[in-house]
């Protein structure tokens, strides 16, 4: 029988970084950074069961499953955003740990480097009178 964690480990190791929140997300667990999920329990229908969702960059992830197509996947649901789908019940607990800080630092990055969605969208409004 497979081995199948639960979401613990996963919000142990997201507490011990910065400006993280335990929270959820289509009502699975998830971690936030600053707002923004990096690490959550996939919630699509097309995602088998016991799955965590790992936001990455695409040749991280494309990577990840070319090496190891028994723990990481995707589904078409998937495909256009940048993460990866890892399967609790396979993945080792060193990799869980570098997948976690990985996204941690990935949406931190992205973060710092995009403006938020309003921000944008105040930018292009024209000025009040």
């Amino acid at each position: 029988m497979a081995r199948v964690i639960s979401f613990k480990p996963v919000e142990s190791i997201g507490r011990t970084l910065p400006g993280v929140e335990v929270t959820t997300t289509w009502g699975k667990p998830a971690l936030k950074v600053y707002g923004r999920m990096f690490v959550c329990i996939a919630s699509h229908k097309s995602a088998e069961p016991d799955t965590l969702v790992v936001m990455m960059d695409f040749p991280d992830r494309d990577a990840l499953i070319e090496d190891d197509r028994d723990t990481y996947y995707l589904k078409e649901h998937y495909v256009g955003y940048p993460c990866v789908l890892v399967r609790l019940s396979r993945v080792r607990p060193d990799a869980l740990r570098d997948l976690v800080v990985g996204a941690h630092r990935y949406v931190s990055a992205r973060r710092k480097r995009k403006p938020s969605e309003t921000s944008r969208r105040r930018s292009s409004l024209p000025p009040r009178e």
